[in-house]
């Protein structure tokens, strides 16, 4: 097929193809075929370094445009002006690929592409693989990446451990910091990250201190990379969003830096924010947003390869599973490798700990175990998760990167929406709709396999191993539970609702799997009833520090949770093999779930109580000592046992009791 097509290539003219007295509707058509066909992905697949390839004494551009019958870089002396300084041809070279170079230091220099295609179509473009830009990303700059290291900056934490252990801790930047109750100065910045000290108007403890205090092992950045719907030259204007909406892939957001105008200044305060981070024993995952992009006429990957990088109809219409106008193509070779390189770069150069795939169902799995592949060379312990929904989009159902194909990319995980359903109720549609914690009757068996790390979920999923199940009640996406729970049970008094809030934290920090904390879940955080905040105002999505101080005790009590689970391993088991070793079920029925953990130390039995009223537990009888009880922890209880074979668990409440191993005969 390839040699054919090279033959193709040799015998006819592209140039005169492309160019010749037809219309260009006709033209266009051809050259979109051109591009989509198999056989041009195979021939012009190339794997060496793209982008400003920077040494002190020059630097080589390489641009990846086959269908460009001639390339110049433009570079420029200073921002504020429009006509470029340098107009330099590129050397056209094998597999599509443009080269020049540019001797002497570079470091600073503005440049773009101008091409010319093959259908005498032209475009000004910014580098795809740009790792510094102009405010709002409008041109890219060519950086020598040491001079952007902060004091301190170093090599990589050591590896991790396995991904059971950690918990997650979502957050988007501006929220953390942005009120004036945050106590913190560099408000809606990376630089936010990185205060001591800082204290909501009460007195308590707000930031950077506040998240260590909590316990979490990991944040999860909502998108920091460069994105197109906010200002960054005119952020004294009220203007807001969660960034899933990609500019340059490969550059820190500029609106979050203390000087967006400044190339480097956003690079320097993201490095500064993850070396505090992970000097605190925080480590970072990033939000990444390859499955489509804000404006595909404008985005570099369509101005360089025009018709290549996006996945289309039948009918030459953009695919739009992700419901955003375009998905991108990761079967594709140079799409793919387009996504390996730039999680590489981002893994090496900033250090980051994991990556969190927005709309991980639209990719194909190849790519995603490609990508995890090429982290274990970097870290095996950086974390892989993604949204492995079900995407309607013209890829065959056994290639997406869905939790229904989980058992074909090992060690990726997917965030498990079925203990999120249990738990509260769908989330579309009719959001008065119900779960356990909210009064729906039948959700325990449902609800003792999510917990037991989502085994036997049928068609739903088929996770092979509890790393590769994301537990969770709440995101940054849709009601917040909080506010979910007003919607679904609007006569409850502010005491239930606590309650119930609490009993689903609860249950997600003691479930098999990894446990994923939306930032100000533990203080039942809310967003007015705004189910899609994304460019809502700072009012709607701020993190409201006062909320700690009046929800004192439900941190304290998920800051006991997750101390709970750091110290036991029967809560963070590594295989399914040992859950069903030493998980046993002990109830499941009249809105009550209860399960042992044991192993040959000892004993825990947790026991979740849903129903409006308290409830009489039986147990085996035996010397107990009560951890988990009525919305506290008590660790330090753990030598208090005494003999017991039943006890009251209050309405809406977790309970957990822990048994030294014992002959329970002597009872």
């Amino acid at each position: 097929m390839v040699e054919d097509f090279q033959s193709w290539l040799e015998s006819y003219d592209l140039e005169k193809l492309f160019s010749d007295k037809r219309d260009k509707e006709t033209i266009d058509k051809e050259m979109f075929l051109f591009v989509r066909s198999n056989d041009f992905d195979n021939y012009f697949s190339y794997d060496g370094e793209l982008g400003a390839l920077y040494e002190k004494e020059g630097t080589l551009l390489r641009l990846w445009a086959p269908t460009a019958k001639f390339v110049e870089v433009w570079t420029y002396s200073d921002d504020s002006i429009k006509k470029p300084s340098l107009k330099m041809a590129m050397v056209q070279k094998p597999k599509g690929i443009f080269e020049a170079y540019l001797p002497g230091d570079q470091h600073g220099t503005i440049y773009v592409y101008n091409i010319l295609f093959l259908n005498n179509r032209e475009t000004i473009t910014v580098d795809p693989y740009a790792r510094a830009t102009t405010v709002n990303g409008a041109k890219s700059v060519i950086t020598d990446l040491l001079r952007t290291n902060p004091d301190g900056w170093g090599e990589r934490l050591p590896a991790f451990g396995l991904p059971e252990e950690a918990i997650i801790y979502e957050l988007h930047i501006r929220d953390f910091s942005i009120s004036e109750t945050s106590g913190i100065t560099n408000k809606g910045k990376f630089l936010g990250l990185t205060e001591k000290n800082t204290k909501n108007p009460s007195g308590i403890s707000t930031g950077l201190d506040y998240l260590i205090d909590l316990g979490i092992t990991h944040i999860q950045v909502l998108p920091m990379f460069d994105y197109a719907t906010v200002d960054e030259a005119n952020l004294t204007e009220p203007q807001y969003n969660w960034g899933y909406d990609p500019l340059n892939y490969n550059v820190p957001e500029g609106s979050y830096s203390t000087d967006p105008f400044d190339p480097f200044n956003r690079i320097i305060e993201l490095k500064e924010m993850i070396r505090t981070l992970h000097a605190n024993g925080l480590r970072v995952i990033m939000d990444v947003v390859y499955n489509h992009v804000y404006d595909p006429k404008d985005q570099a990957l369509e101005r360089t390869v025009p018709g290549y990088f996006y996945r289309y109809n039948e009918d030459g219409s953009l695919a739009n599973g992700t419901g955003v106008g375009n998905d991108t193509a990761s079967e594709r070779h140079m799409m793919r490798k387009y996504i390996i390189d730039s999680v590489k770069y981002w893994a090496k150069e900033y250090h980051l700990d994991g990556f969190r795939f927005d709309l991980m169902g639209i990719h194909d799995s190849v790519t995603m175990n490609a990508i995890r592949e090429a982290l274990d060379k970097v870290d095996p312990s950086i974390i892989i998760i993604g949204e492995g929904w079900e995407m309607s989009t013209p890829l065959p159902e056994e290639l997406k990167a869905s939790q229904k194909n989980a058992q074909a990319m090992p060690r990726i995980a997917h965030f498990n929406d079925s203990i999120r359903v249990a738990l509260k109720g769908s989330d579309f549609g009719d959001e008065t709709d119900r779960g356990f914690i909210s009064g729906k009757n039948y959700q325990e068996d449902l609800l003792i396999r999510n917990i037991k790390g989502g085994m036997h979920l049928s068609s739903h999923s088929s996770y092979v191993d509890p790393e590769q199940v994301i537990q969770y009640v709440e995101a940054h996406d849709n009601l917040t539970l909080y506010d979910k729970l007003l919607r679904s049970n609007p006569n409850d008094s502010e005491e239930v609702r606590i309650k119930r809030h609490t009993l689903a934290t609860s249950i997600i920090l003691l479930a098999q799997g990894v446990p994923f904390i939306h930032g100000g879940q533990e203080f039942l955080r809310t967003k007015e009833g705004d189910a899609n905040s994304y460019k809502s105002s700072d009012e709607i999505n701020q993190f409201e520090w006062e909320r700690v101080t009046t929800f004192q005790k439900s941190v304290a009590y998920v800051k006991g949770l997750i101390a709970l689970r750091k110290r036991e391993y029967l809560f963070r088991m590594h295989t399914l093999d040992e859950i069903d070793a030493h998980f046993t079920t002990l109830s499941e029925n009249f809105n009550i779930v209860a399960f042992a953990l044991q192993n040959e130390g000892g004993k825990y039995i947790v026991v979740f109580n849903a129903n409006r009223s308290d409830t009489i537990f039986r147990m085996e009888k035996g010397k107990y000592a009560i951890l988990v009880e009525d919305n506290q922890v008590f660790l330090d209880r753990k030598a208090e046992a005494a003999a017991m074979e039943k006890i009251l668990v209050k309405a809406h409440t977790t309970t957990v009791l822990y048994a030294e191993n014992q002959n329970y005969n002597d009872f």
